[in-house]
């Protein structure tokens, strides 16, 4: 296999690379991988085609992946843990219509990358397949920058959800102790807790990660029936009138219209991430036809459970003032007990969101790691070279791993000193996943029209709809991404203030700076590594 080193000399003395160079190409190289866990003939040829060697076990199949796709979304137990949010800056009506709205976007989103998902099914996802369909002469730079957004989006992901867990057990003491005070601090401690677990889960049960995530996913699918017949058989009823029609705008806004905008910051976070499967590619089995299979699959049934949570709430939630006021700081908690008028039955439908959303953190801890171990297989970030380090008994890139906990501390540490921290996180994951999928979207879009290659075969294509649905989830995405850095309500004081634009506007700089000092000479891009002439045609 070529490393990098062998090669740093060659790209310095060289202004520009030209695809397919041998030295390059690692496609040829002897797998130490298990044949059994190799894949399939279509998964053999596929990495030969993408310049790669087959260093990780493929052990998920396309139930498992679709299990593990729909554990990390969460989207029901993420409605109800942004509850409040979504009540500030929209009511019940903002979240009905509100999600219809995010719901069409993100089918035509993940439609796109399904099939960007099976031209290329790779571990490095958005940023190689910007790397393969934008235009030549800057498609290293957009691909490099995509590759830190899908870091930064990942890596805030893991902490934005450890964020959650954490919040929902101090929310729980705070019902069972009316003593206890909440420090920002102990949140702190719980995260980096949570998210250490869900590490340890990663690397020494890597080979059940399927079972582990079958599980759970199982947690996720039966808990919503139980809270929903809970809440159905127990709490009070809103009129259809208010559920559908009743918007809010406790933001400060202009508007109603400006305030729903900004109330869809939640509801986006609801859906986001299916791309997650995408960086478990390299580890399905036959990948170019299960992951969009997958992807699409648990895009229809989060959104099918997002509706049933939220229709709902929409009728059972109560007095929108007495819960937002909760002493928990968590609305859907004070619903569960306003409903079952018990603590004890309030601490068991709130598990029921827990497992899920820690299963998400295991789900989440093992993308970050796959995207940031291919990554650094090109060379595109520091110590690249122990980065990607593999170890051959586990097969799976510990050292990368093991990076996401490091990085889940230094972002939980903002919490100590900021209230702001959670919107921050969360807004910097929306933001930076959002951005990498217009980004790559918006290349393949660039492909289509310019017709200067034609594009590489797919087993899931969108035919003749796909410039539409290109262009249909490009003008969606646009807007949503900005009103991901407005802040949640006006006047903005400094604990209001959406800090995810500023730390969103650092990423870029650092990348960016980080691209021409370091990127320009040993960043080596999946273009480069290519040999579509090996590809051959899907037998549909």
């Amino acid at each position: 296999m070529a490393h990098r080193d062998d090669y740093d000399d060659k790209r310095a003395a060289a202004a520009t690379y030209s695809p397919n160079d041998p030295a390059l190409y690692e496609g040829g190289a002897k797998s130490a991988v298990e044949g059994k866990y190799q894949g399939n003939e279509s998964d053999i040829r596929q990495m030969k085609v993408l310049g790669r060697t087959q260093e990780t076990r493929r052990v998920f199949s396309f139930l498992s992946i679709l299990g593990f796709g729909s554990t990390l979304i969460v989207t029901w137990e993420v409605i109800l843990s942004n509850l409040g949010l979504i009540l500030t800056n929209g009511g019940t009506a903002g979240m009905w219509w509100g999600f219809l709205i995010v719901a069409v976007g993100y089918i035509l989103v993940y439609a796109s990358i399904s099939e960007m998902a099976s031209m290329a099914p790779t571990s490095g996802g958005q940023y190689h397949w910007v790397s393969e369909f934008a235009p030549a002469g800057i498609q290293r730079y957009l691909s490099y920058m995509t590759g830190w957004l899908c870091f930064t989006g990942w890596q805030s992901a893991i902490t934005a959800i450890g964020f959650l867990v954490a919040g929902i057990i101090q929310g729980l003491i705070v019902l069972n102790n009316e003593n206890y005070v909440p420090e920002r601090w102990h949140a702190t401690l719980l995260i980096i807790a949570v998210v250490a677990f869900c590490v340890v889960v990663n690397i020494f049960v890597a080979r059940r990660l399927p079972l582990v995530e079958g599980v759970l996913a199982i947690c996720h699918f039966a808990g919503i029936f139980i809270v929903i017949i809970i809440l159905w058989t127990l709490a009070p009823r809103n009129s259809a009138h208010d559920a559908f029609l009743k918007f809010s705008n406790n933001g400060g806004w202009s508007s109603d219209g400006l305030s729903f905008m900004v109330g869809l910051l939640p509801l986006t976070l609801c859906l986001l991430g299916f791309d997650s499967q995408v960086h478990m590619s390299e580890e399905t089995t036959d990948a170019a036809r299960s992951m969009p299979r997958s992807i699409m699959w648990s895009t229809y049934l989060n959104i099918g459970m997002g509706f049933l949570m939220i229709i709902t709430l929409i009728f059972t939630m109560g007095d929108q003032d007495e819960i937002l006021a909760s002493p928990t700081g968590w609305p859907f908690i004070q619903v569960f007990y306003n409903t079952t008028r018990s603590v004890a039955g309030t601490d068991i439908m709130c598990l029921l969101l827990i497992f899920p959303l820690t299963g998400s953190v295991i789900a989440c801890v093992a993308t970050a790691s796959r995207q940031i171990w291919a990554f650094a297989r090109d060379g595109g970030v520091p110590f690249s070279a122990t980065v990607r380090h593999v170890y051959a008994k586990s097969a799976i890139p510990i050292n990368a791993i093991v990076i996401s906990l490091i990085v889940c501390v230094l972002l939980s540490l903002i919490n100590i000193g900021s209230t702001a921290a959670l919107n921050a996180i969360l807004a910097l994951d929306l933001a930076a996943l959002l951005a990498s999928y217009t980004i790559s979207i918006s290349c393949i879009l660039y492909r289509r029209f310019s017709k200067t290659e034609p594009l590489p075969p797919a087993a899931w294509s969108l035919g003749k709809f796909g410039a539409v649905i290109n262009i249909l989830a490009i003008c969606w995405l646009l807007p949503v991404f900005i009103f991901t850095l407005f802040p949640v309500a006006t006047p903005v004081t400094a604990a209001g203030m959406n800090y995810g634009c500023l730390l969103f506007g650092f990423m870029v700089l650092f990348s960016t700076g980080y691209y021409i000092i370091h990127g320009k000479k040993h960043y080596i891009s999946p273009r480069e590594r290519l040999r579509r002439d090996l590809q051959g045609d899907y037998s549909m």
